[in-house]
């Protein structure tokens, strides 16, 4: 099984530079404002313009109401140093690096439309 995320986002073009440059996806295929795929590793994620949405579709949310309240988008990494450094670099408001008491490390950031990003280190083998 594999799990893919389709995020519905006010602004396709924010999300695009926030998955990009701070988090190191790439696009698959010809971007568009109304679908793109992003890849990273085995973590494939999909922006879509909130504006496709019927108006009674259960996704759909009010300009300015926070998306993916109670949901925690995690992005385990080989390497949780060096992507917390390029999302240091990148100028994107994230917490600390800390080492968890549950052994893994990790650090918390926020996407343009409110989700909540946790990159953690991939437990040892």
């Amino acid at each position: 099984m594999q799990l893919s995320l389709e995020l519905f986002v006010e602004s396709p073009e924010k999300s695009l530079d926030f998955y990009r440059r701070v988090l190191g996806f790439e696009v698959q295929g010809s971007p568009s404002t109304e679908y793109t795929m992003l890849k990273n590793g085995d973590a494939v994620i999909a922006i879509n313009s909130r504006s496709v949405l019927s108006t009674d579709h259960p996704l759909r949310i009010e300009t300015g109401q926070r998306a993916g309240l109670g949901v925690e988008i995690v992005l385990k990494v080989a390497d949780v140093e060096g992507a917390y450094h390029a999302a240091k670099e990148s100028g994107w408001t994230v917490s600390d690096l800390a080492l968890k008491p549950w052994g893994l490390r990790d650090f918390r950031l926020v996407d343009p439309d409110g989700h909540y990003v946790r990159v953690t280190s991939r437990h040892p083998s």
